[in-house]
């Protein structure tokens, strides 16, 4: 072999050596961005699940909110409305008083007085009509038990209790003034009288 020969071999050694270096490189290279690429899609699909994590509680906090806005705006048309039926509540109490004295002087009024004031007892018939009126505009409301009908404690006040002929223990065997409500509140409950029992004839003994 002649020293071109070497020389030649050499050069070729040489430059195959460099080429496999390159190509250990590129490959080196290419491990590399493939690396990087993993990396950074792991880092898009943190941030993404970030994201919707973020979105998720945003949209939590917004239907919260949504919700304690609507709430607080049914709590404030309820207390509206509660002011408005209730906010006159003494005023009608006290108005009670002038109806039940209307009752009682029509409940005294006889066939003589009839015929000589009518136009005076109509006066005050209309004047307890406009009265009943004016209470049912503003959602006050008459309660009038009938005798026999059972007690509720909810809506009467018992004012005495006795015996009666044929009415059982605990129903109604007189009423002295109608109730009234407000609302769905009770103004005033009816008094009543309640039966302690029905009386047990005797009979004597021949």
């Amino acid at each position: 072999m002649g020293k071109e020969d070497v020389s030649m071999e050499s050069e070729d050694h040489g430059e195959t050596q460099k080429n496999e270096e390159e190509i250990v490189s590129l490959t080196n290279d290419r491990e590399m961005d493939a690396e990087d690429i993993q990396e950074e899609s792991k880092e898009e699909e943190k941030t993404l699940d970030e994201l919707k994590e973020e979105n998720k509680i945003l949209s939590d906090k917004m239907m919260r909110a949504l919700a304690e806005t609507e709430n607080i705006r049914k709590k404030f048309f309820k207390e509206k409305k509660d002011a408005e039926i209730y906010g006159g509540t003494k005023l009608a109490r006290d108005l009670l008083s002038v109806l039940d004295n209307l009752n009682r002087a029509l409940e005294s009024v006889d066939d003589e007085m009839m015929e000589k004031q009518n136009a005076f007892l109509e006066g005050i018939e209309l004047t307890k009509k406009e009265l009943l009126n004016a209470f049912s505009n503003h959602d006050i409301n008459e309660l009038a038990p009938q005798e026999g009908e059972k007690f509720d404690p909810k809506f009467h006040q018992a004012m005495f209790e006795g015996p009666h002929t044929d009415i059982e223990k605990g129903n109604i065997i007189q009423v002295m003034a109608n109730g009234f409500t407000i609302g769905e509140r009770l103004l005033r409950a009816a008094q009543v009288g309640v039966s302690s029992g029905i009386i047990q004839n005797k009979k004597g003994v021949n």
